[in-house]
């Protein structure tokens, strides 16, 4: 498996990947290729033999450029339970300069994702602050509220590859 920059013609098979995830909010084609475009330097991609494996899309808070916010995150069923997701939030994060907190929103019932982030702020040594970021009154009765997990300050040289 190799990490890397996404390119804009990833955006099509990451559209795909958010798709079959069946918990993503799904954007567009043309969302993907635009965030690719635009927001590469805050994303990353996974390469098995090839294929996209994963992704993580991400770009800095403009009122606080120090925060990276993790807009989403997916791995191929094929490539599940065998860390990519953990690997690459690790390597984004260390390949963003200048920040020093996380932040994602997740759904209460997304056991999977509040355990990477977990993993994440444990690997990291830093605290996590959640609070209700959007409530079911704004996002509509169909959608859990999205809980706001804000990791951090990270010191970027004291994380567990160190130990």
């Amino acid at each position: 498996m190799s990490l890397g920059r996404p390119r804009v013609a990833d955006g099509v098979a990451c559209w795909n990947l958010a798709a079959a995830s069946r918990v993503l909010d799904v954007n567009s084609r043309y969302a993907y290729l635009l965030w690719f475009r635009d927001f590469a330097a805050t994303s990353i991609v996974a390469r098995l033999d090839g294929e996209i494996a994963g992704f993580v899309t991400g770009f800095r808070r403009p009122d606080e450029p120090r925060t990276l916010v993790v807009w989403q995150v997916a791995v191929a069923e094929s490539a599940r339970g065998c860390g990519v997701a953990g690997a690459m939030l690790d390597a984004l994060f260390d390949a963003v300069p200048y920040v020093n907190h996380l932040e994602t929103t997740i759904t209460p019932d997304n056991g999977g994702s509040i355990a990477l982030f977990i993993g994440f702020a444990r690997r990291r040594f830093a605290e996590i602050r959640r609070t209700e970021l959007f409530g079911s009154d704004l996002l509509g009765a169909d959608h859990e509220p999205e809980i706001l997990f804000r990791i951090g300050p990270i010191d970027r040289r004291n994380h567990w590859d160190d130990v």
